[in-house]
């Protein structure tokens, strides 16, 4: 009868310990090895959908890192899809299999890759930044000259990574819900007034165009709250959280103040109403707008202006009883212009005007947004615009409505008077 001694023992434990350590390695290989193949052939059967006008700014054959984000749900894996050559790989880092995918197995994902697919040069990630220090295993991939595409929804947490081991490796792009233009080719609609404003109503999240269910913008928005902002910034104070966005996206084009924030919702302090903001516009759910000012100081401490990502996914969040479409109408035309210009503001002095644009620090152009143009606000909006043009020194601006078109030269200056319709399916601001 054989009886073990303290050194047969210990020898078994680390014998034991060392099996157990290889039948958790190759279980884990083996499970990357299936995610792996599995999402790469899901991916392939998946529909393509309509050509996306972002694909026509992207070269893949760079040597940087390309990035693509934008708010849940707005496309950005289908325009993955479109980009994808052959002898790719892909991998959505938010497959549930993968929530304890650790920065080491990196290193067992590209193994993983080679065995189930062969030899590939595109590598492509969804919501790579759920995975700490990702950028790491971007940056060696780079530096054997592999293309990296990759996706997140959260613009902060994407730049931090980029700034630090990518800095000046790497393109970004932004992806928004889909245009007035896409939206037709998706819908099969021709551009005029009429589908314009059934545009404005439903939106573009692809989701909610597909299924026409409601529920989708409420799915999307708990989503976003709980998985992009809450859990990732420890946030407990969730319904205080849920109540703030819900009243932004109730009140966009209109003003508002950390201060008046503050005392709404009563959270403690005033960092924590900025830390609140951040996150919603990290993650996409809106964009803040400051009224211009030459003292940065002072376009600091003036009240700012809240925009929606999707007029679709504001109107049906909305807690305002009764329908503003002049308010609806405006968050369109910022997003048109959103997608065109990365420095937007508003201009308020003795009047105001809806938005001036800068482009290499000089004001270029300022637009007016009136839906329903009429003899009892003419005045006003015209007076907003024409202050805004004498402020900058501007001979032309635009005055943006629902189905006007005139031009209108009042002294030196020349007014152009757009109906959204054309102005969003041609590009003419």
């Amino acid at each position: 009868m054989f009886i073990p001694n303290e050194q047969s023992c210990s020898l078994a434990l680390k014998t034991f310990l060392n099996l157990r350590c290889v039948n958790i390695y190759v279980l884990l290989k083996e499970t990357l090895e299936k995610i792996v193949l599995e999402q790469h052939n899901n991916i392939q059967k998946y529909d393509k959908g309509i050509s996306r006008e972002k694909l026509k700014e992207i070269d893949l054959d760079v040597k940087f890192a390309i990035v693509i984000m934008g708010i849940r749900r707005c496309g950005k894996s289908t325009l993955l899809n479109q980009l994808m050559k052959k002898k790719f790989y892909y991998l959505n880092f938010e497959d549930p299999r993968l929530v304890n995918f650790k920065t080491s197995d990196f290193e067992k994902l590209n193994d993983s890759f080679i065995s189930s697919l062969g030899e590939g040069e595109y590598y492509f990630f969804d919501e790579i930044q759920n995975v700490k220090k990702w950028e790491i295993f971007v940056r060696w991939l780079l530096d054997q000259n592999k293309k990296v595409i990759i996706t997140g929804s959260n613009a902060s947490l994407l730049s931090k990574e980029l700034g630090t081991k990518l800095t000046g490796r790497h393109l970004d792009y932004e992806l928004f819900p889909f245009s007035y233009n896409e939206y037709l080719k998706y819908t099969k609609q021709e551009k005029s007034m009429i589908s314009y404003n059934v545009y404005l109503n439903k939106g573009g999240l692809p989701e909610y165009l597909n299924t026409n269910n409601e529920e989708s913008f409420q799915t999307l928005l708990n989503d976003i709250l709980m998985r992009d902002v809450a859990l990732r910034h420890n946030i407990k104070n969730y319904k205080v959280l849920n109540e703030m966005i819900i009243y932004l996206l109730s009140n966009v084009s209109k003003e508002f103040t950390y201060n008046s924030l503050l005392k709404l919702f009563e959270v403690g302090s005033i960092n924590t109403v900025i830390s609140f903001i951040s996150h919603f516009e990290d993650s996409y759910l809106l964009f803040t707008v400051p009224r211009f000012d030459h003292s940065l100081k002072k376009m600091i401490r003036a009240p700012k202006k809240v925009y929606s990502i999707d007029t679709g996914l504001c109107k049906n969040i909305s807690l305002s009883s009764s329908e503003d479409v002049g308010r609806l109408f405006e968050n369109s035309i910022f997003l048109y212009l959103r997608r065109r210009y990365k420095e937007i503001y508003y201009h308020k002095k003795e009047k105001e005007c809806d938005f001036i644009i800068r482009e290499k620090n000089k004001i270029t152009k300022a637009i007016q947004v009136c839906y329903n143009l009429n003899s009892e606000n003419k005045d006003r909006e015209f007076n907003g615009l024409l202050e805004a043009m004498d402020e900058y020194n501007l001979k032309e601006g635009y005055l943006v409505t629902n189905e006007s078109e005139d031009k209108i030269k009042i002294e030196d200056k020349l007014i152009h008077i757009l109906p959204a319709w054309k102005v969003c399916s041609n590009e003419n601001i």
